[in-house]
């Protein structure tokens, strides 16, 4: 399965966005799945990454729109969020320690912690695509 998602740069949109997620998703694989585990995780990794293309590389240009592109095959999910902005060198990225009170960096972090895979490609075709990827484990059936 394959589908995709315009939409705008504001976080007004961030619930269609992630009702578009998984409401695909459940429309794919049903019942098979624990939804009240994956959901959370799937959900958080969305925010971040949606958000961070709101408030970073569309913040001067909410006009444009940010493409959401979901591929599931079998059981194993590849999230794609396209943005139009600079984009973001992660040579530059030092992971955040928390006794330094750092205010912004956790996003990274906190997808590769929820995520199996996190890619990010800079500038391609004149875009930036953040690529998030998971494999969505069989609901255990409780006897």
């Amino acid at each position: 399965m394959k589908t995709e998602l315009h939409i705008p740069s504001d976080l007004k949109f961030l619930g269609i966005a992630e009702g578009w997620l998984l409401g695909s998703l459940e429309a794919e694989l049903g019942d098979t799945v624990d939804w009240g585990r994956q959901s959370t995780r799937l959900r958080l990794a969305l925010v971040e990454a949606y958000s961070n293309v709101v408030r970073h590389a569309h913040r001067d240009q909410p006009n444009l729109p940010v493409l959401i592109r979901l591929e599931l095959r079998d059981r194993d999910l590849a999230i794609e969020i396209w943005d139009h902005g600079k984009g973001y060198n992660l040579e530059t990225y030092l992971p955040p320690n928390p006794t330094d009170r750092q205010e912004s960096g956790y996003g990274w972090l906190i997808m590769n912690r929820l995520m199996d895979r996190v890619e990010y490609m800079l500038q391609v075709n004149g875009r930036n695509c953040l690529k998030l990827e998971a494999n969505l484990p069989a609901s255990e059936k409780v006897s």
